[in-house]
């Protein structure tokens, strides 16, 4: 058996994998559109969906996004010439009714759905690899990284209880599950209004374990005007090193 075909039987022996990208917010805490932010020139988005296009395990990207949007996210995809952007369609009035609306789009063959937020755009690929490869065993997983500040629980701005910090874990995405698993949690929580912070907590809802992986520091979200400053900073910091 040749290189070539070799290469393609283990890219084939891949579970087929959707990454369903959320990018619909308001942006309210920026000031300014975050997605188009320019980070080192390039906008934010970008960044983002580069790292999922070059991730040999995913299969295809499906953006979702706010209505006036469409048209130039699909433009960005075109000039940038994504293979792997199929589809880039109007999200809901809540992150669960987004994605599931980019869940909806996916290939019928998928095995898998990556989830990860338009807004970080700093995810490597050992953070990919790590979490799509325990995805495929345990059908839920997770980046994350342990919390390093003390974490207070409070009521009316009076402290309550101090948790134990080596048991607390920020999360981060792509959060990666079973392509029915998660399309079943999330239609549930929509059904039951429940209110949720990521698409893990629909997977919880339904008892199911999630597995976490070794996420990075540096795979953060932009929400604010420090995030971005951080985030060049950091894309700086990896050009020279």
């Amino acid at each position: 058996m040749g290189l070539f075909q070799r290469l393609r039987r283990k890219r084939e022996a891949y579970p087929y994998c959707a990454a369903v990208v959320p990018a619909a917010g308001s942006s309210s805490r920026m000031g300014q559109d975050k997605l188009f932010l320019p980070l080192n020139g390039v906008p934010a988005l970008l960044h983002t969906l580069r790292a999922l296009d070059a991730c040999p395990r995913i299969h295809e990207i499906v953006v979702v996004t706010r209505e006036d949007h469409l048209v130039p996210i699909s433009q960005l995809c075109r000039e940038a010439a994504l293979e792997k952007v199929r589809k880039v369609v109007k999200g809901g009035e809540t992150r669960t009714a987004s994605v599931l609306a980019g869940i909806r789009e996916v290939d019928e063959r998928t095995a898998l759905i990556a989830i990860h937020d338009g807004a970080r755009p700093l995810v490597s690929q050992t953070v990919l690899e790590e979490v799509l490869s325990a995805a495929a065993v345990c059908s839920a997983a997770a980046p994350a990284v342990p919390v390093t500040d003390t974490v207070k629980l409070a009521r009316d701005g009076v402290v309550e209880s101090t948790p134990d910090r080596s048991a607390l874990f920020a999360i981060q995405t792509p959060q990666v599950f079973d392509a029915d698993l998660i399309r079943t949690a999330l239609i549930r929580a929509e059904e039951d209004g429940a209110d949720l912070t990521d698409d893990c907590g629909a997977v919880e809802r339904l008892g199911f374990p999630v597995r976490l992986t070794a996420g990075e520091y540096a795979n953060l979200k932009i929400t604010t005007p420090e995030d971005a400053a951080i985030a060049e900073a950091l894309l700086d910091w990896r050009e020279n090193h």
